[in-house]
């Protein structure tokens, strides 16, 4: 069996994502859904019948979320951590509150599986939690693939391209 990497980020908007505060957020959301969409080792994202997740929610209904399935750690990690998206990224404290626990985690899913909100909110709640695990971790604390592929840890750590430079954990 081969697998892929699932990924899911939380956020908490300050206003209402129709607010002028939220519109330069809200204006990057097609550009940037069109780059994962072309982008080498792009698989799915989470979206509405419009193209984005913003109107999807989990349990809490303040939450906006993301999510979305790669090829590979690395194949994530270029989209996240490259180009327009983490020029968006540095703006996130512009646009949501700031969180106290883990807002984004990982996991693996056996390939041609699409992960569904329930089952990744249980994987961040899993990482906040008792941390990094098998079943769900972060950029800076990855896991093997179930099969024993290397996940190509992640040595941009304390670079310009690191998770706490943009932002994201």
């Amino acid at each position: 069996m081969s697998w892929h990497i699932a990924q899911l980020n939380v956020a908490l908007p300050l206003e209402p994502l129709d607010s002028a505060r939220l519109a330069d957020f809200m204006a990057a959301l097609d550009p940037v859904n069109a780059l994962a969409d072309s982008a080498d080792g792009f698989v799915w994202r989470l979206q509405s019948d419009g193209g984005d997740a913003t109107d999807i929610r989990g349990t809490d209904d303040q939450i906006i979320i993301n999510m979305s399935v790669w090829t590979s750690l690395a194949a994530l990690r270029d989209f996240v951590f490259g180009g327009t998206h983490v020029q968006v990224m540095r703006r996130r404290r512009e646009w949501f509150a700031p969180m106290q626990d883990a807002y984004t985690v990982l996991w693996w899913v056996p390939a041609g599986s699409r992960p569904d909100v329930a089952d990744a909110e249980r994987r961040l709640d899993l990482l906040r939690r008792i941390g990094p695990s098998a079943d769900a971790f972060t950029f800076k604390v990855p896991f093997l693939a179930p099969d024993g592929v290397d996940p190509e840890p992640d040595d941009t750590i304390g670079s310009d391209r690191s998770p706490a430079s943009c932002g994201v954990d």
